[in-house]
């Protein structure tokens, strides 16, 4: 059964941001002569990995709202070298905005189950993508969107 994470996206001020982050992750993995993924490190290891990897989704929040997700590839442990467990987010490449949905603050990470996801935004077959972030935000509140 696929089961996917939450975050809070920290550093990004919209959307755009994360998708720039990706992109110049995704370049310097190129140059390297890696696959263009980027990753995320955290310090809890999830236990539930296989529904995870089953199809599972980082899901980014950005100003108080899920904004956006990104397919997980992989999920690496390591010890770093102060000797605590942590592991690596091993993302895909592509950012899909998803309809914004209102999220209170948290911390670290948070499982996040199927029906409770917010849809992607473009689902619907409408191509909202150069409609103002604002303006989403505004029409979700509303549930017109």
């Amino acid at each position: 059964m696929t089961l996917h994470m939450i975050k809070l996206c920290v550093g990004a001020d919209s959307l755009d941001d994360l998708r720039e982050w990706v992109a110049e992750r995704a370049l310097v993995a190129v140059a390297a002569g890696l696959e263009p993924q980027s990753g995320h490190v955290t310090r809890m290891v999830p236990k539930r990995m296989d529904e995870l990897l089953d199809g599972g989704s980082l899901y980014w929040v950005i100003k108080g709202q899920v904004a956006a997700r990104q397919k997980l590839l992989d999920i690496k442990t390591f010890t770093g070298a102060d000797g605590i467990s942590r592991c690596e987010l091993v993302l895909g490449p592509e950012v899909i905005e998803t309809a914004p949905a209102p999220r209170r603050p948290f911390q670290g990470w948070r499982y996040l189950e199927p029906d409770s996801a917010p849809r992607d935004l473009n689902a619907s077959g409408a191509n909202l993508e150069d409609m103002p972030e604002d303006l989403k935000r505004e029409l979700a509140e509303l549930g017109l969107l």
